[in-house]
């Protein structure tokens, strides 16, 4: 029976792997062709009633909620997958405190950006400003993710000397701390209240003609979607440099590759940083779809999602992390409509993952491997 069960495993891998390996060696003009129709069709989602995952053709509802906000979700989290897989999935930190970046993204345009902001409202009063004045939004996207790469250079400078589960409380309570920072501190974040009339790309939700508003959401899932691809590319390229190679031989023997000649502290500090600043964008784009944020937004229970996320679709794999993502955002949305059980089918079907997957749901060649080798390494110790 075991046999069986190998040999159907093994089946499974070899024509995941013919995939990959017929699609590399495809010439270059039909990758191309392919690689723009696949964006077609994204773009094209939110006119899309796709049988099982949209309730009514109509309205593209999905029990309750926009099709297309559900799409933003997923695309907002998708972002945030591949920023925590530079972190988890390149580098091996464990980082479970991910959604303090997002908070400080998040809290970057509210503060900046809006009118009801205290920042704003004391830079009108020292500097006799008009009431109407805020930072544009534009100018709050490099804001916050310049404050969320330094806090991440801040996190990261004392810890990561640490490493395993001593770096996951560590981190963890880092996101706590933001979340408690965000909650005490009125006079800066107005404390439980939160921030309301966060703009967007033109201005404030309320706005005339304002096309990126609260009612029609197919613009603001164009603008993630473009965010996501941008960012794909971007960190595609940063894994296939020097940089990458040194974030997989730190993940694979920390000890070994400070031997060869890296430096760990360093690039892990890259990893952090660029994963921080990752997660800052995506926690921006957030608050300025929501207009509105309050330090409830940000706990725990998303910090760890994010990280499942990333384990569910399958660890230093972009494309696993990224149907990960998309698994974990729509599944929740998907059944909304019973609100009393869908965490506990959410939560079965998790464990279900990683009993019969442990290295996830698509996961990336070597962690496949480096999975088989321990699991030979230990049936030879036995």
């Amino acid at each position: 029976m075991m046999e069986k069960v190998r040999a159907a495993e093994a089946r499974r891998r070899a024509a995941v792997g013919g995939v990959a390996d017929r699609w590399a060696g495809l010439p270059p003009w039909q990758r191309a062709v392919g690689f723009v129709a696949f964006v077609a069709f994204l773009y094209y989602l939110p006119y899309l009633g796709i049988p099982g995952l949209t309730w009514l053709r109509t309205d593209y509802i999905v029990g309750g909620n926009s099709w297309a906000g559900v799409l933003f979700t997923c695309a907002i989290y998708v972002l945030v997958a591949i920023g925590l897989n530079v972190v988890v999935g390149l580098a091996g930190l464990l980082d479970l405190g991910y959604i303090g970046f997002y908070a400080i993204g998040a809290y970057s345009v509210a503060l900046f950006g809006s009118t009801n902001s205290p920042v704003v409202q004391w830079l009108q009063r020292t500097f006799d400003l008009p009431p109407t004045w805020a930072v544009a939004w534009a100018a709050c996207i490099p804001i916050a993710i310049a404050l969320s790469l330094v806090s991440g250079v801040l996190l990261g400078w004392p810890t990561l000397r640490l490493r395993g589960d001593y770096l996951a409380i560590v981190t963890l309570g880092f996101g706590e701390i933001i979340r408690i920072l965000a909650r005490n501190l009125e006079d800066v974040t107005n404390g439980p209240v939160g921030i309301s009339a966060i703009p967007g790309p033109q201005g404030p939700p309320a706005a005339d003609n304002n096309i990126f508003g609260l009612q029609d959401l197919k613009p603001w899932y164009w603008l993630a979607i473009t965010v996501v691809l941008l960012m794909v590319f971007a960190v595609r390229r940063l894994e296939n440099s020097r940089v990458g190679r040194s974030w997989l031989a730190i993940r694979e023997d920390e000890d070994a590759a400070a031997v060869m000649g890296v430096y760990p502290f360093k690039f892990k500090l890259w990893a952090f940083a660029i994963g921080a600043a990752l997660g800052g964008l995506s926690g921006f784009l957030f608050a300025s779809r929501n207009a509105f944020i309050d330090p409830t937004q940000f706990n725990a229970q998303l910090s760890i999602l994010f990280v499942a996320m990333v384990v569910v679709g399958g660890s230093g794999n972009m494309v696993g992390v990224a149907f990960g993502a998309v698994l974990l955002a729509y599944l929740p949305e998907r059944f909304r409509f019973v609100a009393d059980y869908r965490w506990l089918a959410f939560g079965m079907a998790m464990v279900l993952v990683m009993v019969l997957r442990p290295q996830g749901l698509i996961p990336s060649r070597r962690r496949a491997r480096e999975l088989q080798d321990r699991a030979k390494e230990a049936k030879v110790s036995v």
